[in-house]
């Protein structure tokens, strides 16, 4: 199992180098530097995440939460992406003002913080090595350890240039980059977290595959009404009506096992709740213009 203390040593690190890069880049006069900040405090939270929903997914369902609490780390990563898109918005528009205007910069200094983040970030990353077999939460932060390391060897690679080659076009160039990639992250991962939390369908997965699936279940007719959502990033829901004919109800329990086995075998869906309908039921509502006929 992932140690908590470690993870949480690891988040503390990075709010710490956060502040760090921040306050350098500042000092030295690097929107390069503050931009990288911004990026590792996007990781840093992602850690903070990733330990509070290990604290929280270990209680047990109960009267209000029946599902359990396994959406919280997608509030969080929401609100960390939406802040983030406004970050990388605000660097955007500050490396074009700087390309416009160039203000000095103390290349040292910038250098300085950038190899200190280095450090970090490699140290950061050594430490979640160990742990990413336990947890994707943890493999997925190690990966962006290791892009955040990168970004700090370019502003390293960037106050070079200024020192020797007097570039000082190369920071907010350097942010614009920075800047760039972490808006791809934001729309690459914030439309997944709102579907999510708005109960869409999991992309890849056509709805009308599994219902023409689970209708070649032997002694089902049709099936209608059908819901499917996402519970979290990793499980799935459906609930649906099920038609047979009335005198197949002997055999309903082995009709659903069969069914059931469908959704979950071939499109890993483990939730899944069935309402049973007899044909001739189903046809008289419909000659009465029932909402729910035909519906899916």
């Amino acid at each position: 199992a992932v140690s908590d203390q470690r993870l949480l040593f690891c988040v503390v690190l990075n709010h710490l180098l956060t502040m760090g890069q921040v306050i350098g880049g500042f000092w030295s006069g690097s929107v390069a530097l503050v931009s990288d900040a911004a990026h590792n405090f996007n990781d840093a939270n992602a850690l903070l995440i990733a330990y509070i929903a290990r604290r929280i997914s270990r209680a047990s369902s109960n009267d209000r939460y029946t599902f359990g609490y396994r959406r919280a780390e997608l509030i969080g990563a929401t609100i960390n992406l939406t802040l983030l898109a406004a970050v990388g918005f605000y660097l955007i528009i500050e490396a074009i003002q700087r390309l416009w205007n160039p203000s000095p910069i103390a290349g040292w200094l910038m250098i300085s913080f950038a190899c200190l983040a280095l450090i970090i970030d490699l140290m950061t990353a050594g430490l979640l090595w160990s742990l990413g077999s336990g947890s994707l939460n943890v493999r997925a932060a190690f990966i962006h350890n290791l892009v955040d390391a990168l970004g700090s060897f370019a502003v390293m690679i960037g106050g070079v240039a200024i020192i020797y080659l007097d570039w000082i076009w190369v920071d907010p160039f350097l942010t614009l980059l920075i800047a760039g990639y972490v808006l791809w992250q934001v729309a690459r991962l914030l439309p997944q977290s709102i579907r999510i939390l708005m109960e869409g369908a999991p992309t890849g997965v056509d709805v009308a595959d599994i219902v023409r699936r689970a209708k070649t279940a032997d002694r089902v007719i049709d099936i209608h009404h059908v819901h499917f959502w996402q519970l979290d990033e990793h499980n799935c829901a459906l609930e649906a009506h099920v038609v047979i004919d009335s005198e197949d109800s002997r055999q309903l329990e082995s009709i659903k096992h069969e069914v059931k086995s469908i959704l979950e075998n071939e499109f890993q869906i483990r939730h899944s709740t069935l309402e049973f309908e007899f044909a001739d039921a189903t046809a008289l509502s419909c000659r009465a213009g029932s909402f729910a006929c035909g519906r899916t």
